[in-house]
């Protein structure tokens, strides 16, 4: 097998050290995979990025779970880093379809696969990743168990703005304006656009400072906000899998009680209806749990790992 070296930030990531790959998927979309080894491993955690995010975000985590025996994976999916771009903006977050995420998860299992990654595998996934993570689970993705941190079970709104989301979202694709942001957002990147005071991701400002040093050093990385087709795919998928019934997969979720981006209602909704899975609320935790202080990520860290030593 020959894959082609893709480039990867190592200095910015601040982790183990990794190598990145492109990766085709079946419908021709590139994308690009890093992978940090760990000597003896005792598994490997694929670890699926939220919306705007890019593997070198990950190279901490990738050090903590090495420190625990893990290899790790992680993906820029189709529209974000340095993967393809989908429409002219490249700031702007699109997909054609959101079951198009899962061409980006099967494109990485057949490399992991092919590349013998040490076993058992494991999921963990944060924000879009979640959602992108449960559909794979409920496809019989090959892991043994799954962490979720705020996962986009749903996506935060009134219950006055949800019919006019839907419907400016559905009427957009429409009308040839799809590719237009969804209201409040823009073009720039959150943590370059919001001060560490009052941000919705993290409390620790030294995290917030790791973020925004990524963005400032590689704008290639860059995302801005949601366009309005990705928005009503977003609902589309989040209606589609609320309606199924939860994977026989052990799983923990991490929500901060300070979260404001993802829909809570929907995450305590489907942890209540998984039978071997738990939800575990984070005091003081943002949306960012796996970026937040360093005890409360050592926490998050080990129930993962215990999470994964009992199911091997």
């Amino acid at each position: 097998m020959h894959l082609r070296d893709a480039p990867f930030y190592h200095e910015v990531a601040k982790g183990p050290p990794a190598r990145a790959w492109w990766l085709h998927c079946e419908d021709g979309a590139r994308i690009r995979m890093a992978f940090w080894p760990r000597e003896n491993a005792r598994g490997t955690v694929f670890l699926f990025p939220g919306r705007t995010e890019y593997i070198e975000k990950y190279g901490r985590a990738a050090g903590d779970f090495a420190a625990r025996g893990y290899a790790q994976v992680s993906i820029d999916w189709r529209g974000q880093g340095l993967a393809d771009r989908l429409i002219d903006d490249r700031r702007a977050g699109y997909v054609k379809h959101f079951s198009d995420y899962q061409l980006d998860v099967a494109a990485v299992i057949e490399t992991a696969r092919q590349l013998d990654l040490p076993q058992p595998w494991y999921l963990v996934a944060h924000s879009m990743g979640g959602c992108i993570g449960l559909r794979a689970l409920m496809q019989d993705m090959p892991v043994k168990a799954a962490v979720f941190t705020g996962p986009m079970f749903g996506i935060m709104m009134s219950a006055l703005m949800r019919p006019a989301a839907w419907a400016m979202a559905w009427a957009s694709s429409r009308t040839g304006h799809g590719h237009r942001y969804a209201p409040g957002t823009g073009e720039k990147t959150y943590v370059l656009d919001a001060p560490f005071e009052g941000n919705s991701l993290t409390t620790d400002p030294e995290m917030y400072r790791y973020m925004q040093d990524q963005m400032h050093s590689y704008p290639d990385l860059a995302l801005g906000g949601p366009s309005l087709h990705w928005l009503h795919e977003a609902l589309k998928e989040t209606r589609i899998l609320r309606a199924r019934p939860s994977p026989d997969v052990p799983a923990i979720t991490f929500l901060g009680d300070q979260e404001k981006i993802v829909d809570i209602a929907a995450i305590h909704d489907r942890m209540a209806r998984w039978s071997n899975g738990r939800l575990e609320i984070v005091p003081g935790g943002e949306h960012e749990v796996l970026m937040e202080a360093p005890q409360m990520r050592s926490d998050i860290f080990d129930q993962a790992k215990a999470l994964f030593d009992t199911h091997r």
